[in-house]
């Protein structure tokens, strides 16, 4: 929220627009006994003024759409709510101004109306573009200037409650302190071939105790079992022959694909005449001048004069100089529509041509396919009508080359059909009792499916799962047997030991962040490193090793980066921002507690009525 002596000018040009923006919707304005919508405290809400605000909110909502907008769709927008909520917190405002004396003085309020861009005439205010302006809007001068008086007490009294109330320097320094810590460390990764002893070979009791301790691990998900007939473009593009004219006239179609001109990255620097041109030429073969210069005398940079790739065809009568030239050469002056003009040549992009022959496969290929999705949607028809008429999946087999399958599937299945999407969202939605519909997938094929049975999720026996808990056994060992090595080295450490002494590679980090990325790290290896106390030595357990940590400083943020600086800055105007608005949330509402809120529906309802 703007402090009231910084939104003086910010507000009246807003009234200014908002006399333009009326204007431009047309005058709404009801008649009649009813003249409030509602009120808070001895505030009374003007009917007139609840139609206005809810028709301009309308209008710039259609703006943006570009449509008109029903009412119903207005109301389920909650357009309308937020209108009334709007205005009912200005009422607050008023209201409580008027109970504290608050108040502007009329001499005040003309020179700011006078000073308004849209009611200057050419020798400043003119009072007729004033009425014409207020017209427009629908509303008399009494009715502007009420606003106005009304909207710079509000300004004044919501300054008075949001200024002056900063956020105590604590909440950015605390994020800063976080954020921008930095921490010193030297750090060593034990893998496998560190290890003192090798990891004895796993016994049957071994992976029957891992097994069953890790069932979670080797645990099938819920699946369900379904039946399926498949038919794809990729079935029958093998027996459609293509005729030849038909890949000719494709390739034909395509020549801009397959035969790609040469083209030239070129500059273009155009003279008014020929002499200045002629000179501008000598100069530089003269060693006088460069390119560059050349284009500076004319007041133009080098993103002026640059026309990117281009063929010969489209420099017109200066191709053909261009096209002979070698790369970096300037060429010139050439007569061009635009006058004469050096050239210059940054690169040549060879030209590239594709046979017929060398395209033969492809365009076959591809109009094999567009003819197997033409028979499938044919097919996909008969299918339709079979399925409707009774036909199971198992009679469809065979037809037009459809194939019966079936599948255990689940969200994560690895069964070719499950990467279309659509046959996805059918095996998630099928149930028990649901009859088979044709599925059309995304390539042009076609699909079928029947619910079978659910399969609960199970743990794998073992006998089935064997090397897999084999592999796992061996690595948790492993890292179990090196994080044991490893505390071993701690108690050196924090005594002052350094990693090399210990026979360790020790790396080496300096100043890093808690965003930072050490590559090959263990998982959470940053996290453990920022809970170390000062000269801490800890263990990290990862999945291919352990990292071995001694950290050698702690150290605040870097106060010579300028984005340390800027951050903080972001933070207290973000804290101040948040803080003001919560104040003054806080402050409306007590406001409309203290005065009590009244709505009349009825008039509510009939300012809603001239909306439909």
């Amino acid at each position: 929220m703007a402090s009231g002596k910084a939104s003086k000018t910010f507000m009246w040009g807003l009234m200014g627009l908002l006399i333009v923006g009326l204007g431009g919707f047309g005058a709404t304005n009801l008649s009649g006994s009813v003249t409030r919508v509602g009120s808070v405290g001895d505030e009374n809400i003007d009917v007139n003024q609840y139609a206005r605000a809810l028709q301009q909110d309308i209008r710039a909502v259609e703006a943006q759409t570009g449509s008109a907008l029903p009412f119903d769709q207005v109301t389920a927008l909650g357009i309308d709510r937020a209108v009334l909520g709007r205005l009912i917190g200005q009422a607050a405002l008023n209201n409580e101004a008027a109970n504290l004396g608050l108040s502007i003085g009329d001499e005040n309020l003309g020179q700011q109306i006078m000073a308004i861009s849209n009611f200057q005439g050419p020798n400043g205010f003119d009072r007729d573009s004033y009425r014409f302006a207020l017209q427009q809007a629908g509303l008399s001068e009494l009715e502007f200037e009420a606003e106005m008086h009304a909207e710079t007490v509000r300004a004044i009294l919501q300054g008075a409650v949001v200024s002056g109330a900063p956020m105590g320097a604590t909440y950015a320094e605390t994020l800063i302190g976080f954020a921008g810590e930095r921490r010193d460390f030297t750090w060593a990764l034990l893998t496998a071939a560190d290890l003192a002893d090798a990891i004895a070979t796993a016994t049957d009791a071994d992976l029957d105790a891992f097994h069953k301790a890790n069932a979670a691990q080797f645990t099938s998900p819920a699946m369900k079992r379904l039946t399926y007939v498949w038919l794809s473009p990729d079935d029958l593009v093998a027996d459609i022959d293509v005729d030849a004219a038909l890949i000719q006239n494709l390739y034909d179609e395509r020549i801009d694909q397959f035969v790609i001109a040469e083209r030239r990255l070129v500059e273009r620097l155009i003279y008014p005449d020929a002499e200045t041109a002629e000179a501008a030429k000598a100069a530089l073969d003269a060693g006088e001048k460069d390119y560059e210069t050349l284009v500076a005398d004319r007041g133009l940079d080098l993103a002026d004069v640059d026309m990117g790739d281009v063929t010969a065809a489209a420099l017109g009568t200066a191709g053909e100089a261009v096209f002979a030239a070698a790369s970096t050469e300037v060429v010139g002056p050439v007569e061009t529509s635009l006058g004469p003009a050096l050239f210059r040549v940054n690169a040549i992009l060879p030209g590239q041509e594709t046979t017929l022959e060398e395209a033969r496969a492809e365009l076959q290929a591809e109009l094999a396919a567009d003819t197997a999705r033409r028979q499938i949607d044919r097919v996909s028809e008969t299918v339709d009508d079979l399925l409707a008429g009774g036909a199971t999946l198992e009679e469809l087999e065979g037809e037009s080359g459809l194939k019966l399958l079936s599948t255990n599937w689940h969200a994560g299945s690895e069964d070719p059909i499950a990467g279309y999407a659509d046959f996805r969202a059918a095996a998630q939605a099928v149930q028990e009792g649901d009859y088979p519909e044709v599925i059309r997938l995304d390539d042009g094929g076609i699909a079928a499916l029947r619910w079978e049975e659910d399969l609960p999720a199970a743990l794998r026996p073992l006998s089935d799962v064997r090397a897999e808990v084999e592999a796992a056994w061996q690595s948790e060992e492993t890292s179990k047997a090196l994080a044991a090595q490893a505390e071993l080295l701690i108690n050196q450490l924090v005594q002052g030991a350094d990693l090399a002494t210990l026979g360790l590679t020790a790396r080496e980090e300096v100043d890093i962040l808690r965003s930072d990325f050490i590559a090959e790290a263990p998982q959470g290896f940053l996290e453990a490193v920022f809970e170390l106390e000062a000269n801490g030595a800890t263990v990290i357990r990862g999945n291919e090793g352990v990292a071995v940590v001694k950290l050698a400083a702690v150290k605040g943020p870097d106060e010579s980066d300028a984005e340390v600086a800027g951050f903080r800055t972001l933070l207290s105007q973000q804290g101040d921002a948040g803080l003001s608005e919560d104040l003054y949330a806080a402050f409306a509402r007590a406001i409309q507690d203290e005065a009590g809120i009244y709505l009349d529906q009825t008039a509510l309802n009939a300012v809603h009525a001239n909306f439909r």
